[in-house]
């Protein structure tokens, strides 16, 4: 599997934040499907013992997000439009987790992409189907300066 690259500051994979999560994200290009095992601290609770609602959602958004960049480039990363998660059962923290997201339809505009969130015995937490969009010309801009800390750190 092909690590993807790493961002600055972003709260999910960021390697300067120092409240973020520091995920790595890996690609299976003959399955379609991008993988980040990971565990989520207490520190990131909603109720006891039980991961946020938001932070399950954005571990799902990044994770959906970057199966568009599967097999292809580091620059193909888009934009989330729409996000829609399920939330099937409490995703506990302090518990090894498995998200995995894969593209449903790729289109001109943007994709359709999905995912989950699942316990080690296979068990699926949350899920999303999210709608993205090519990221809009003034925001890559604003991305320049950042663009020497997106790459693969070992």
């Amino acid at each position: 599997m092909r690590k993807q690259p790493n961002s600055r500051m972003c709260f999910l994979c960021g390697r300067q934040n120092p409240v973020g999560l520091k995920l790595d994200f890996y690609e299976d290009e003959d399955s379609g499907k991008v993988r980040v095992e990971f565990t989520v601290p207490d520190e990131y609770q909603g109720y006891p013992g039980v991961v946020h609602g938001g932070i399950v959602a954005a571990v799902l958004d990044e994770t959906s997000g970057r199966a568009v960049m599967v097999g292809g480039s580091d620059e193909d990363l888009m934009a989330t439009l729409k996000l829609s998660v399920r939330y099937r059962r409490p995703t506990p923290t302090e518990t090894p987790l498995i998200a995995v997201g894969w593209v449903e339809r790729m289109g001109g505009a943007g994709a359709r992409v999905a995912g989950e969130i699942r316990l080690p015995d296979g068990t699926v937490t949350a899920e999303c189907e999210a709608t993205l969009a090519h990221v809009p010309d003034s925001i890559k801009e604003d991305w320049e300066p950042e663009k020497e800390y997106w790459r693969v750190y070992e």
